[in-house]
């Protein structure tokens, strides 16, 4: 088994990780260091993106690539690596975990379980948890749309919440497919389909809209609007680090009459709540 990573300035991360994400779509692995972010892949010779690839992804923001041999428990290692998250407000709370990791049992706790080894998201990263701290803000009911559902985690949480119906929605097959799964391993009403924002039109609109996107796709949605003409009532947008969150609030506020009602943090990262 071999570890390819790709090191990048941070500054141009975003752009990276989207370019990276096209010639690895089952997902990267994130580290960070200073300056610099780190994503990396692992596979067998053969199965891994091709170099001149990786540079051309990476483009002028590249610093280093590296590769390194695994051993070969790697796999047992990497299941350490992933461990439950729970996300708590009042009396209510979720708990995300994999699959080789048993239920608490606790009383009020709505428990997910995801597998991390299909699409990219597993709720342990900061975007995606704060995106689980800001939909427990909200009451649940009505529709719901998750755009760019990856594994499932938001679109998965808010129909186990109450939401209904909820329609997941992603470019790439196999985060389609890792949706699906998850969404019936945890018996949560999810509709998942394949759409593209780049290319599909104004974004699927609900009540309740949950988008943990780069920021280029943010602007994007921004930009085109949603389906129909309508905003919706409640805007939970991440995939931001924090110095980006202002730009992507000020222009969800001009383009659509979305207003900031909360932000949170996690490392570099931030979340918005948008309401109308």
């Amino acid at each position: 088994m071999i570890r390819l990573a790709l090191r990048v300035r941070r500054e141009d991360a975003e752009i990276a990780l989207a370019e990276l994400l096209e010639l690895a779509p089952s997902g990267v692995e994130e580290r960070e260091d200073g300056d610099v972010i780190e994503y990396a892949v692992y596979g067998a010779p053969g199965e891994l993106p091709a170099l001149p690839d990786l540079r051309a992804a990476a483009g002028g923001a590249l610093v280093e690539i590296t590769t390194q041999e695994v051993p070969d428990d790697w796999h047992e290692r990497w299941k350490a690596f992933h461990r439950p998250v729970e996300v708590r407000r009042e009396d209510r709370a979720l708990r995300v975990r994999p699959p080789w990791e048993p239920a608490d049992g606790a009383t009020g706790v709505e428990d997910l379980v995801i597998d991390p080894g299909q699409a990219f998201g597993t709720g342990a990263h900061h975007t995606t948890r704060l995106c689980l701290e800001l939909l427990l803000e909200l009451d649940p009911g009505d529709a719901c749309v998750d755009l760019g559902c990856g594994s499932g985690v938001l679109a998965i949480a808010a129909a186990r919440l109450g939401w209904a119906p909820v329609l997941g929605l992603d470019h790439e097959a196999e985060s389609v497919e890792a949706t699906r799964a998850n969404a019936a391993a945890n018996a949560a009403v999810v509709e998942v389909r394949a759409f593209d924002l780049l290319h599909d039109g104004p974004a699927p609109t609900a009540p309740t809209v949950l988008a943990n996107l780069l920021r280029p796709l943010l602007l994007h949605v921004a930009r085109t609007g949603f389906s129909g003409g309508e905003a919706p009532r409640a805007l939970v947008a991440s995939g931001l680090l924090a110095h980006e969150a202002d730009e992507v609030a000020a222009a969800f506020a001009e383009h659509h009459g979305l207003y900031e009602a909360d932000r949170r943090h996690g490392g570099e990262w931030a979340a918005l709540l948008l309401v109308r």
